[in-house]
């Protein structure tokens, strides 16, 4: 009888442990459980996470909206801002004065002396080969263009001379090729001509003169006056 006794106390307290360790491990699979679960239904089913969760989504996409719209505008306004540019640039070269050719070794300037000029040196000579595309140095109408100098003489060889608004007139001599005729109206940087070796020349270039007047005795250092339009010889 006392064994018996003996043995049921001596399995209580096992039992007891075992069954407290399965409680507990249950309890707190249980509460991490319902905490999910309770997370989760309150996300799905509580008016106030949800649209606490919506509000924060529309307001996410409504900053990257304003970000996009910022840079769409900003974008809009530099690329106007480049188009003025452009057109600025285009009137401004319009406007303005070039050199007769792009690339070219100055060699006699104006005022010179030598045995080739009856008097002093009325331009300036770009050293180039012959047929090198002549440009008008600035828009306007043709008044001479042709052998004897246009008119000027022999000595000019082919040549022309546009009269400009502001009251100047430019020549272009001893040319291989005369590309405009009297009357024509032309452009700034337009091609007139192509450069040669005609009438009283050396060698291959183009003479270019700056005068106050259509006709040869009127020119003016052409260097210096294309200085003072911003163009750099």
């Amino acid at each position: 009888m006392s064994k018996r006794v003996s043995f049921q106390h001596s399995r209580r307290p096992s039992l007891s442990r075992v069954r407290g360790a399965v409680v507990a491990a249950g309890l707190g699979t249980s509460m991490v459980l319902g905490a999910g679960a309770a997370f989760a239904a309150a996300t799905a089913g509580s008016p106030g996470v949800a649209s606490l969760i919506n509000n924060s989504a529309a307001a996410s996409v409504a900053q990257q909206a304003a970000v996009q719209g910022k840079a769409a505008k900003a974008a809009k306004v530099a690329e106007v801002a480049k188009e003025k540019a452009a057109k600025k640039a285009a009137v401004k070269k319009a406007a303005g004065w070039e050199t007769p050719v792009s690339r070219y070794q100055l060699s006699a300037s104006f005022g010179n002396d030598g045995s080739r000029w009856a008097h002093k040196h009325s331009g300036q000579d770009f050293a180039v080969p012959i047929g090198t595309e002549v440009k008008a140095a600035h828009r306007g109408t043709v008044v001479k263009a042709g052998p004897n100098g246009g008119g000027d003489g022999p000595a000019y060889g082919n040549a022309v001379v546009i009269k400009h608004a502001n009251g100047t007139y430019s020549q272009y001599a001893h040319l291989a090729q005369i590309d405009v005729r009297i009357g024509e109206t032309v452009k700034t940087g337009q091609k007139i001509a192509l450069s040669g070796n005609t009438g009283n020349s050396s060698g291959p270039h183009l003479h270019f003169e700056i005068r106050h007047t259509a006709d040869y005795g009127s020119a003016v250092n052409p260097v210096s006056f294309l200085h003072k339009e911003g163009v750099s010889v």
